[in-house]
């Protein structure tokens, strides 16, 4: 299968979040598996192209704009603040993507389009294409890694797209009267897809929908979800060089060595008895710190360490700085991105902390089983999908879950997990059984296989 692999970010190219890692790992599983991959993204000022996918014999090719992303140094905004000509860029991108495929004679059975950034290239393929018989027999995929960026820009803007004002109504390209250039891939793309099961209802919801929720069940039938794999190349503690002690589930001994330097790095007690919570991950309310902030004091009674890395919005900063001077053995505030550290938190902490609002996939779970770190985290999206509920008498399940979204919840799970930790025996086997899950990318490859299977069904192509 002939697959067109569209993202505006790749791991190692340039990343801002999840996408990147998916878009940097999903094209080589797949060829892996014995089909064509190709992977295009734009170039920005700070990505030194190379020919194919680090490892791999996957061809990358950037998208040359000097203007639009060759002379800036970030991918989307500036201190916070989005570019003003994104719709601009972006379009500009997306109508290079196809011109470019059809100069190469490379006829796509598959476009796999990500996000909104990406999205009208698939309007273009279904309205300003849809005539060629270049892409006669091209189905397209529109993946959703999270619904609350819906690319939203002035009415006024639309012709700047290269797409009529007949696409300006609600089951076009219109949202509350301006433009949602992700539209273009819920309503033209063959299958709709997300990064876990669960999150594929969800977003059908008012609840987690973003205004689109009618839309997307009006095609229920066309809507899927697949859970994100792990790079096991990049992430594995038995070979992480970050790490002050490598170590696997059958060393599980040498583990602690990783929790002592993480405690010595945030100037915490050194002391293996008290369990030590990790968390990395945005400062904001979608990742439940509203309701840590609501159960912080009673988490403090439990006698555990918290350490936080990450940045993001100023009031949660200041709660941060504050709670680490009211509580200096038991707090660890990194305000900051560290990668070295993260990897350190991994290999560190007892329990890692994810009690988010809503979460697409999740790939700190993951990340957290394979290195041997506990997950506390709430019933939602990918992480409904990854962690059930512990149960000491069966051992079933891989964490602690709770489910309503409050605080007295949040605290409920943080003192169930506190209590298993001090259970050795049991907490050992959990430990060992949760770093020998296996979340590869193989596995998802297969199921995006199904996928394409199934969007090339919908344009009447039953057979490669």
């Amino acid at each position: 299968m002939k697959i067109a692999y569209i993202s505006s970010e790749v791991v190692p190219f340039a990343k801002t979040g999840g996408l990147a890692d998916v878009a940097g790992a999903l094209p080589k599983a797949l060829k892996e598996i014995g089909h064509d991959v190709r992977v295009f993204m734009p170039r920005y000022k700070k990505v030194v192209p190379a020919k194919t996918l680090p490892d791999s014999q996957v061809p990358v090719y950037f998208y040359e704009n000097q203007n639009y992303f060759g002379s800036r140094e970030d991918l989307y905004q500036v201190k916070g603040i989005d570019f003003p000509d994104n719709l601009e860029r972006f379009a500009a991108f997306c109508q290079w993507v196809l011109k470019f495929i059809k100069d190469l004679d490379w006829k796509p059975d598959i476009i796999h389009c990500n996000d909104w950034q990406s999205a009208l290239v698939i309007a273009y393929l279904k309205i300003i294409y849809k005539d060629d018989p270049f892409f006669k027999r091209t189905a397209t995929v529109f993946s959703v890694h999270n619904m609350g960026y819906l690319g939203l820009f002035p009415k006024n803007k639309l012709p700047l797209t290269g797409l009529g004002w007949d696409q300006f109504k609600p089951e076009g390209l219109e949202f509350w009267d301006n433009i949602a250039l992700a539209k273009a891939g819920y309503v033209y793309s063959d299958v709709i897809n997300t990064v876990s099961e669960t999150y594929a209802r969800e977003i059908q919801t008012a609840e987690y929908g973003c205004g689109l929720d009618g839309l997307l069940r009006a095609r229920a039938k066309d809507v899927y979800g697949i859970i994100n794999g792990l790079d096991y190349e990049v992430w594995n503690p038995a070979t992480d060089k970050s790490l002050p002690r490598r170590f696997s589930a059958a060393t599980l001994t040498l583990r602690a060595e990783n929790k002592t330097a993480l405690q010595k790095l945030n100037n915490l007690p050194q002391k293996h008895e008290i369990p030590v919570i990790g968390m990395i991950t945005r400062l904001a309310d979608q990742k439940g710190f509203d309701i840590l902030a609501g159960a912080l004091d009673e988490i403090m009674k439990t006698g555990c360490q918290l350490v936080i890395l990450g940045t993001g919005e100023p009031k949660y900063h200041d709660l941060l700085s504050k709670a680490r001077q009211k509580y200096p053995a038991q707090i660890g505030a990194n305000l900051k991105f560290d990668a070295i550290l993260a990897e350190i938190i991994y290999a560190g902490s007892d329990l890692f902390l994810m009690p988010s609002r809503y979460e697409p996939c999740g790939l700190g779970q993951l990340i957290s089983f394979k290195y041997g770190a506990v997950p506390i985290v709430r019933k939602t999206g990918g992480l409904a999908d990854t962690v059930h509920d512990f149960d000491t008498k069966t051992g079933e399940g891989e964490g602690f879950v709770f489910e309503e979204y409050s605080s007295k919840a949040l605290l409920a799970a943080v003192k169930r997990a506190v209590e298993t930790f001090h259970k050795k025996t049991i907490w050992k086997a959990l430990q060992e059984k949760i770093m020998q899950l296996d979340y590869s990318w193989d596995f998802s490859a297969k199921k995006y296989v199904s996928l394409y299977m199934k969007a090339l069904a919908k344009i009447g192509i039953s057979a490669l």
